[in-house]
């Protein structure tokens, strides 16, 4: 039987993700804080594909959490075929007046969480001479991001980490990869309290939360490093690489400021 674990199941892409997966026939390993939201997907992926999910309910922002995930599924004695760090939030306003508990969470979760989760699971994966693990970034890893400046940073953080760990395990019959999606629409931008940006009203780049899930699947199980959905996001995305980092910060700036 083959499991696949996924941080961030209660909702939006996560959700997604965990259908998509048990649809190809992995069982899946729900993670997220609400221990009733994971049971109750649990029940529809029963019901849908017949398989058993398993649910751990865990804080993923507080430190120690992967650790005590990484002991409940070796408790379990089962093996981990596919890892998606899916799990994430961004948090809008100007870095000196936003609450840094709140910031230091965000880091926690979006960079040593997703860190420790890999560097577990990779061993088990790297014994075994397989395994996928997929990471959930953003376009926003391309480029400095002013009113969501740490948010930025951390999905910068998990690129370069997916990318330098995709040249690292390959040799041993593990695939990273590293989803970078554009605006994609699920709860983030309530949570990040940002619908008012200007990101948020240009309704025209959002993208369907399962039509990023099926993309980031196929490039998954198709090797691919780096993934980013959606041609016009790909453009933007890559845009950066000609264009001056003053205008880059100017445009992001303008687009992050709410009201």
């Amino acid at each position: 039987m083959k499991y696949a674990l996924i941080t961030g199941a209660s909702t939006g892409l996560g959700k997604d993700f965990a259908h998509s997966l048990a649809k190809l026939g992995y069982t899946p390993i729900l993670v997220a804080r609400s221990a009733n939201k994971l049971k109750s997907i649990a029940a529809e992926i029963k019901q849908q594909y017949g398989l058993d999910g398993i649910v751990i309910a865990e804080d993923l922002s507080v430190a120690n959490a992967s650790e005590k995930i990484y002991k409940a599924v070796k408790k379990l004695k089962i093996q981990v075929n596919c890892l998606v760090n899916n799990a994430g939030f961004g948090l809008n306003g100007e870095f000196h007046k936003n609450s840094f508990l709140e910031e230091s969470k965000m880091i926690q979760l979006n960079v040593t969480t997703l860190a420790e989760l890999c560097h577990l699971f990779l061993q088990d994966m790297i014994s075994n001479q397989e395994g996928y693990i997929l990471n959930v970034a953003s376009t926003a890893a391309f480029q400095p991001g002013p009113f969501m400046t740490n948010y930025y940073a951390t999905k910068a953080y998990v690129l370069s980490l997916s990318e330098g760990l995709a040249e690292e395990v390959k040799d041993y019959g593990v695939t990273v990869s590293c989803l970078c999606p554009g605006p994609t629409k699920t709860e983030f931008f309530e949570r990040a309290n940002m619908t008012g940006s200007k990101l948020v009203q240009s309704s025209f780049l959002a993208m369907n939360s399962q039509e990023v899930v099926d993309i980031g699947l196929k490039a998954l199980f198709g090797k691919r490093v780096v993934k980013i959905p959606g041609f016009l996001n790909f453009i933007l995305a890559e845009s950066v690489r000609v264009t001056p980092r003053f205008i880059i910060r100017k445009i992001a700036k303008y687009l992050n400021k709410v009201g």
